[in-house]
């Protein structure tokens, strides 16, 4: 009976070793993926937090190579507004290349295919895969700064639908002005106008497009959207 009680506990002593717990590392190793885990979810709802309640016309900055422009979107165009807002705030903005710039007329960017250089004879052709209502709002017109949709031309899209995410913004106003009642206006720049004008200035090759690189870097909110800026006059 001796022995067998000694077999026993030894036994035992196997069972509870080959069950021990995880090491000093493999813990440590546990404890900062948690720590990680919980830091990108505190990230996502911070950044998620600074794009709420923004108001009826949101006031964002969007920064590119050549500067930053304060722009406003107006109320009175809920769909292109929500849209932008929807896409700025998912980042689909960042990186994507001003792809036509034409001096005295306007600057063009939104188009995905621009963060591909290899589909660089498409640049112009691409979006979200959606188009939006047109909003083209008597009183809102192509002045200095004003961000317009870019759309398709009338004889296949008669009812002026706008791109999904391509969208211009005017250099100069009496070079736009043919396009007022022709496309949405839903935005105007309030601060920055120089970076247009230093945009529109840039070098290009073919196609109206410019030589260097010029992108957008991000989108942000403004959330003190009543200290900004004043609007710009023509």
């Amino acid at each position: 009976m001796k022995f067998k009680s000694i077999y026993l506990m030894m036994a035992a002593a196997i069972i509870i070793a080959g069950c021990k717990g995880p090491s000093d590392n493999e813990e440590a190793e546990i404890a900062t993926v948690e720590t990680e885990t919980t830091e990108e979810t505190m990230e996502t709802k911070v950044e998620a937090n600074i794009w709420e309640n923004l108001g009826e016309e949101p006031v964002l900055k969007i920064e590119t190579t050549d500067g930053t422009m304060t722009v406003k979107l107006y109320s009175e165009t809920p769909l292109h507004r929500d849209n932008f807002i929807k896409l700025a705030s998912s980042h689909f903005y960042d990186g994507i290349l001003f792809h036509r710039i034409i001096r005295g007329f306007m600057i063009q960017v939104g188009d995905p295919l621009t963060k591909d250089s290899t589909q660089v004879a498409h640049f112009g052709t691409g979006g979200p895969g959606y188009t939006i209502p047109a909003e083209i709002i008597p009183g809102k017109t192509h002045k200095k700064g004003a961000l317009a949709a870019a759309r398709r031309g009338d004889q296949v899209n008669p009812a002026k639908e706008s791109s999904g995410s391509q969208f211009y913004i005017v250099q100069d106003a009496e070079g736009c002005s043919h396009l007022d009642g022709e496309y949405t206006v839903f935005g105007e720049v309030i601060d920055g106008i120089e970076v247009i004008d230093k945009i529109a200035a840039e070098k290009t090759g073919s196609r109206d497009l410019p030589v260097n690189r010029i992108e957008i870097i991000s989108i942000t909110p403004v959330k003190e959207a009543a200290e900004a800026p004043a609007a710009v006059s023509e």
